[in-house]
């Protein structure tokens, strides 16, 4: 799978002010409904439901909330750079700065899966982490993210 397959660049979104985990998934949630056409207070519940179960923070400043969605018709990645790290109760205990969100539709297995493995595997390297905290642009980090294999 490739990130082109989930994303554009217009799913990535850099400068996201938030002081908590809450307001970072009010705000993306925002912007996600503005993409997808999603309800937005639809995407805020589902998301905090998941967050709920247990934190998507990954560590080294890296989280993956995701979830799946009735009237969804593929699967989309979003980006969410913060303009100031955020406490999101990750594995480490280290606040948040770069957030990937996946939302999958309801009966969309193999192609969820696929995709989180794909995402986890990009936050898990370290290096394409900081490489993308030093970009200044959707375009370089979708550019970026295009050409992982």
């Amino acid at each position: 799978m490739n990130i082109s397959e989930i994303m554009t660049e217009k799913n990535i979104f850099i400068g996201i002010k938030a002081g908590s985990k809450r307001e970072l998934l009010q705000e993306m949630s925002a912007n996600i409904a503005a993409v997808t056409n999603l309800d937005e207070r639809t995407v805020f519940d589902t998301l905090l439901e998941r967050e709920n179960l247990g934190s998507t923070g990954f560590g080294g400043g890296t989280a993956l909330p995701h979830g799946r969605f009735e009237g969804l018709e593929k699967v989309q990645v979003f980006l969410c750079k913060t303009s100031a790290p955020v406490a999101f109760e990750a594995i480490d205990d280290k606040p948040v700065d770069l957030v990937f969100f996946l939302l999958s539709p309801e009966g969309s297995g193999a192609d969820h899966l696929t995709a989180l493995a794909k995402i986890s595997r990009i936050l898990k390297d370290e290096s394409i982490c900081s490489k993308i905290r030093q970009m200044k642009s959707p375009e370089e980090i979708y550019a970026l993210l295009n050409n992982i294999e």
